[in-house]
C-alpha cells in the first residue's frame, strides 16, 4: 500500500497586537523625523469656501508629508466678514493684520493685530462669525487646530451663512493674494 506524504507548509508567525501598535509607533516616528518642517506659503494656492479666503497650510490631505501631522493650520482673509458656522470650539486664531470682532454665540469680541482669539469649548457647539472693521482693508488671521483634540470633542462643524465673497463653489485660486479691494 502507497502512502502520500502531503508537505505543509509552516504558518507565518502571527504579528501580535502590541507588536503592531510598537511597529505602528516606530514607522509614524521615523515619518515625522523626515517629514517636512517647513511649509512655503508661495508652494500654497487662496481659496475661497462658504467661511472666507483662506490659504490652508496643514490639513489632512498633506498630514502624511508633514513633521507634525494632526495640525489644520489656515490663514483667513476676511475683506467684510466671514460666512458663520457652529462647532464645539476648542481652537487659536492670531491676528495678523487689521482690526475686527468675533461674534460668539451672539456675543460680540473684539480683536486687532497681535490678539489672539479662543474660540471655547462649548458642548453642542458655539456658532461664530468673524468681522473686519476697516472697509478696503482686510483682516488676516491663522487659525489653529489640533484635530485629534477636535476629535475627541464629537466635532460637528455646521455651515450657518456664508461668506459674501463665496459664489456656491469652493474655488482654488492662484498663490498670490488676490485682489485685496
Amino acid at each position: 500500500m502507497e502512502r502520500a506524504i502531503e508537505r505543509r507548509r509552516e504558518p507565518e508567525p502571527q504579528e501580535t497586537i502590541s507588536e503592531r501598535i510598537f511597529r505602528f509607533w516606530d514607522e509614524n516616528t521615523k515619518k515625522m523625523k523626515d517629514g517636512k518642517i517647513v511649509i512655503k506659503g508661495d508652494d500654497i494656492s487662496w481659496e475661497q469656501n462658504p467661511m472666507s479666503l483662506i490659504k490652508p497650510y496643514t490639513h489632512p490631505v498633506n498630514w502624511d508629508e508633514l513633521g507634525v501631522p494632526g495640525w489644520i493650520i489656515f490663514r483667513h482673509f476676511i475683506r467684510k466678514h466671514s460666512g458663520s458656522h457652529r462647532h464645539q470650539g476648542g481652537l487659536g486664531i492670531f491676528v495678523l493684520d487689521g482690526t475686527g470682532y468675533t461674534l460668539i454665540d451672539g456675543v460680540r469680541h473684539d480683536w486687532e493685530k497681535n490678539d489672539l482669539i479662543i474660540i471655547p469649548v462649548v458642548p453642542g457647539g458655539c456658532e461664530h462669525q468673524h468681522f473686519n472693521l476697516e472697509p478696503g482693508k482686510p483682516a488676516e488671521w491663522l487659525a489653529f487646530i489640533f484635530n485629534p483634540f477636535i476629535d475627541a470633542l464629537g466635532n460637528e462643524r455646521v455651515q450657518v451663512a456664508n461668506s459674501p465673497d463665496f459664489k456656491g463653489t469652493a474655488v482654488r485660486l492662484g498663490t498670490t493674494l488676490p485682489h485685496a479691494g
